[in-house]
Formats: C-alpha cells, structure tokens, sequence
C-alpha cells in the first residue's frame, strides 16, 4: 500500500505492562505501508492539540518521544478519541445532491478499534456494515467554506458505519440504529497527504469481496460536508466524520468477519460477536 507523500499517524498501546486506558501517538513517513520501513514507527506529540482526551500517556521506557518501535510491540486503537462522530445519509451521486445535506451523530462510545469485535445485541434484527472515508479533523473548526475547509482537516481513515436496519426503519433519528455500542469501527491510522476524489472503497464480508465503489461516487465532497456541518455545530480536534456508503454491502451474523478497504489507507478488520 502506497500513498504519495503521506504521513500515517496512529494511536496504539504497547503490548508489554500496559494499562487499559494507556495510549501514544506514532508516526511513519515510509512511503510503502508494507515494507520494512513501514513496519518501524516513531513515537510522536499529540495531532490534537487542546484535546484532553487525546493526550499521549506519559512517556515511559522506550515510548519517549521521539523513540523508534516496532509494529509487532503494539496494537492499533481507534486514531482518536471523539467528542463527536457524525455520518451523512444519502450522500451518493446525483440523487445525494439532489436532496439538502442531511447529517446523523453517532455516539463516541460506538467507537471502536481495527480488530475489535462488532457485537450484535439479541433481536437487533438485519445488521449492515458500511465502508466510508472517514474525515479526522486535527482543528476546533466553525463557519468554514468550500474554501477553507480542508484547513480543518488532519487526514483520513476508515470507518464502518455499521446500520441496524430493521432500527432505521422505526427510528427516524436512527439513534438506536447507528451508535450502539461497537458500531462504529476506525482506523487502522490517519493518512495526510491524501488526494480522496478517486479512492477504491469496498468491503470484503468473509473473505469475499462485495461490490466495489470509489470516493468519485459520494454526492456532497469533503469541503461541502465540511461547511455544512460548521454552519451549525463547532468541530473539535479528533472528531470523526464518515462521509456515505458508495459500495454494496451484505448482512453481518455472529462468526462473520467485515474487512472494510480504501485505496490510499488500508484495511481495516473486525470481528463479529454476539454481545454478552
């Protein structure tokens, strides 16, 4: 996997004596994720600058800043933690544009990391992942235009919108059908540097992969979504916005396994479980 240019940055904890809530920031400038190079990462300062929740753990042996680690002595976690996690519905092609911009919250405490488990409740009825370029905005952002939009914006990672059908369909706000817990799967990392017009987005459900679709073919662009939502709200640094569903997707169960994919950033994996 290559990305011209870009910079990943990422969020993980070590594998040795770590603590539950103990995190750092990393970050690779090897222009092949898959190579040697890619693998070796440098321990970093915070991307979100003011965001208490996204403060780096303090620095303890061979996590200081500026230290080299490798890939194989930590785990990926979600790249931030958000204050908040927006959606767009029908943000595909012309029939998007052709209705207003219309946005959903999704709870921060849906969100989880590459490799956690999706849990599905008892009785959720059809559950749906939905792969989705995911905005991380790196800046406490309100009014911006088309113009300056892309100030606000850090990079970009994936994320699953995972939908409880069968909840949309009685919940108009879809508030129980977007953000119950562990339905908001992201990462593996943040990519800067990412041109996203034309990027490859697709799932593959059990190692077989569903119908394909590209960034191209989302109705509202980043810099539209981007206004739209500041016209009203105030963006904070580490907030996430998953940008619409292009691509075709399938029914997920307990046993299943979603990998969701994006040309430019990677894959990102998940587990599904029946919740406890």
């Amino acid at each position: 996997m290559t990305a011209t240019s870009a910079r990943r940055i990422a969020r993980v904890r070590p594998l040795s004596r770590a603590a539950d809530d103990e995190h750092f920031f990393v970050t690779n400038d090897a222009p092949d994720f898959a190579s040697a190079a890619g693998k070796v990462w440098t321990v970093a300062t915070s991307p979100f600058p003011g965001s208490v929740a996204n403060a780096g753990s303090r620095p303890r042996c061979g996590w200081e800043i500026g230290a080299t680690v490798d890939e194989a002595s930590f785990t990926f976690l979600a790249p931030s933690v958000p204050a908040n996690v927006l959606g767009m519905a029908h943000n595909t092609g012309r029939a998007g544009r052709d209705l207003p911009p219309q946005a959903f919250h999704k709870a921060a405490t849906s969100v989880v990391g590459p490799g956690d488990a999706i849990e599905l409740r008892p009785g959720v009825g059809r559950v749906e992942p939905e792969a989705e370029l995911t905005i991380v905005i790196g800046r406490k952002a309100r009014g911006l235009t088309p113009g300056n939009a892309k100030s606000a914006v850090l990079g970009y990672t994936i994320g699953n919108d995972v939908s409880a059908r069968d909840l949309q369909e009685c919940d108009e706000l879809w508030i129980s059908a977007k953000s119950q817990d562990t339905f908001t799967p992201a990462g593996p990392w943040i990519v800067t540097k990412l041109t996203e017009d034309h990027l490859a987005i697709g799932i593959k459900h059990n190692g077989v992969e569903l119908k394909p679709a590209s960034s191209a073919d989302l109705g509202w662009r980043v810099e539209e979504i981007l206004a739209y939502l500041t016209s009203f709200m105030t963006l904070h640094p580490g907030d996430l916005v998953l940008t619409g569903f292009p691509a075709g997707s399938a029914p997920i169960v307990p046993g299943d396994t979603v990998t969701c994919h994006i040309a430019g950033i990677g894959q990102l994996t998940n587990p599904v479980v029946s919740a406890a």
